[in-house]
């Protein structure tokens, strides 16, 4: 059964992100925007212990969702990776503003 075209097409980071997973998700993210796909869901919520990798990679995502038309959403981020993605200021390019 194909997905109704109102549904964003989800992405799922695994922990440990390694540095080699950017350049595949950005690939994949592509593919997806290719496919007529406008807004991309990533879930985060299996990075309970983010590290910097995770940060690039997600850098990443947000560069090609915007080169591609896209819009970047993440979906439950932890409060660490919140305040990692503060840290280095992605928090807001990635759409979490302030910590709820």
């Amino acid at each position: 059964m194909d997905a109704d075209v109102t549904d964003p097409a989800v992405l799922r980071l695994a922990s440990p992100v390694s540095p080699s997973d950017g350049p595949r998700l950005c690939a994949e993210l592509t593919r997806l925007a290719a496919a007529g796909a406008t807004e991309i869901v990533c879930d985060v919520s299996a990075l309970d212990i983010p590290q910097l990798s995770a940060v690039d990679a997600l850098s990443r995502l947000r560069l090609t969702a915007r080169r591609t038309g896209c819009h970047l959403r993440l979906r439950h981020p932890t409060p660490q990776l919140r305040a990692l993605l503060r840290l280095t200021g992605l928090a807001e390019p990635l759409g979490l503003g302030e910590a709820p």
